[in-house]
């Protein structure tokens, strides 16, 4: 039986009930199954799901646009599906340095020839000046990376750029920057087990050499780019546009998209993912103005004054208010930003167009949140339709089992063990 809603405009739509769906619970497979990531990302969808999806829905291979890209899972879906034209949007610059790189096809001996002439400009100490400003932007330099790595990365880091200028190829910005901020935080005392920034212990101890692990991630992500990018790459002619910033189609002026594909955050990154975080050192070393502030410019970061009150959403967050107001308005911040974001999508979409949305229904206060339903209800609400909503298992998790979402001793609770893709196509 289908749950049904009656809007302000007293026409009956329906939101399906859920179905489970053990395909896509993708047992023993992980991220690399399909194309291993060339940089690691926070809470990264698996290219798996959007792949199956994309074929069990029979979406059109014309283009694709994902208004939360991320790390570009849903790009590698629609690449190996056979999409060829891709639009994306994040504010968060590593993200948008890791997509692009993805979807940039540079010739492996241009990518070989770049390799030799780093280590040739790096043994040429006499040609690199360093910018000893470039340390300043990383705050509290001192309590994150020890002198001589910082050095050591001065010095890397400027014979990247001037590989990059030698060769006149602004596109192996990307993909190098991708192998020096893996070094970055790999020479840093952070805990590499971690997304948020914590100090190892017994860092005063901790050497690392940084040139050494350069070369072993330089080779690693040539290798993963090489093997498996860029075949499907120089296969097809990609095009692609990846804006640093909110999707803005007023600003943009973008064509009209036949499929959407995405996995936006399930909550404000300060109490789920901290996507800022764990790109803070690569994202303050390449200029970005206030980047420890990132996750509060993310969906849900800033404080809502109001609680939102309108739709099924509107009796979980009275319930959290009888427990928390603080906690009901961070909720109903974040409700109002993702609705906000959906109202700004569905007119970019062509008719018959599917939208595809992977999300986890977080818990707060013990109350667990529906934000697939709501989701579903926004687009219901804006001339889609509401083909299913199908749930699956999370096997590979980087959460504990169990929390305690109260702060009580002892009382503990299950975390989040699903996801739910919401499926929505329009209508007119």
């Amino acid at each position: 039986m289908s749950q049904s809603i009656i809007y302000n405009n007293d026409i009956t739509q329906t939101i399906k009930n859920t179905v489970y769906n053990d395909k896509y619970d993708f047992l023993n497979q992980s991220y690399s199954s399909l194309y291993p990531n060339l940089h690691r990302y926070p809470a990264t969808m698996l290219p798996q799901i959007g792949l199956e999806l994309l074929r069990d829905f029979n979406a059109k291979k014309t283009n694709l646009l994902d208004p939360y890209c991320g790390s570009g899972s849903s790009f590698i879906s629609g690449l190996e599906y056979g999409i060829t034209n891709f639009i994306g949007f994040d504010l968060n610059p590593l993200a948008v340095m890791i997509s692009n790189a993805k979807l940039t096809t540079i010739h492996k001996n241009t990518l070989y020839e770049a390799k030799n002439l780093i280590f040739e400009e790096l043994n040429n100490t006499n040609k690199i000046s360093p910018n000893n400003n470039i340390l300043s932007r990383i705050t509290n330099i001192d309590f994150w990376i020890n002198k001589d790595a910082q050095n050591k990365l001065l010095k890397l880091y400027h014979s990247i750029i001037n590989t990059c200028k030698i060769l006149n190829n602004n596109s192996l910005n990307n993909i190098l920057l991708l192998v020096f901020s893996e070094t970055l935080r790999e020479v840093s005392y952070t805990r590499n087990n971690e997304f948020k920034l914590f100090r190892m212990k017994n860092y005063e101890t901790y050497k690392p050499d940084v040139i050494a692990i350069f070369t072993n991630k330089l080779n690693e992500i040539y290798g993963k780019y090489i093997n498996y990018y860029y075949p499907k790459l120089i296969e097809n002619k990609i095009e692609y546009h990846i804006y640093n910033s909110f999707f803005d189609n007023k600003k943009y002026n973008l064509h009209k998209v036949d499929t959407i594909l995405t996995s936006p955050p399930y909550g404000d990154s300060k109490t789920t993912v901290a996507y800022g975080q764990f790109s803070t050192f690569i994202n303050e070393w390449l200029g970005m103005e206030q980047a420890r502030k990132l996750d509060s410019n993310l969906m849900g970061g800033k404080k809502s004054k109001i609680l939102y009150n309108s739709g099924l959403i509107r009796e979980y967050i009275e319930a959290i208010k009888d427990i928390s107001l603080n906690r009901a308005l961070e909720i109903s911040s974040f409700y109002f930003d993702l609705e906000n974001s959906i109202n700004n999508l569905v007119n970019i979409v062509n008719k018959n167009g599917k939208v595809f949305y992977v999300v986890g229904n977080r818990r707060v206060k013990n109350i667990e949140l529906p934000t697939d339903k709501f989701i579903a209800e926004k687009f219901v609400q804006n001339s889609f339709i509401h083909l299913t909503t199908i749930k699956r298992k999370i096997l590979n998790k980087t959460m504990p089992v169990r929390n305690s979402p109260t702060n009580q001793t002892g009382i503990l609770s299950n975390t989040m063990n699903y996801e739910y893709i919401v499926v929505c196509e329009k209508i007119h």
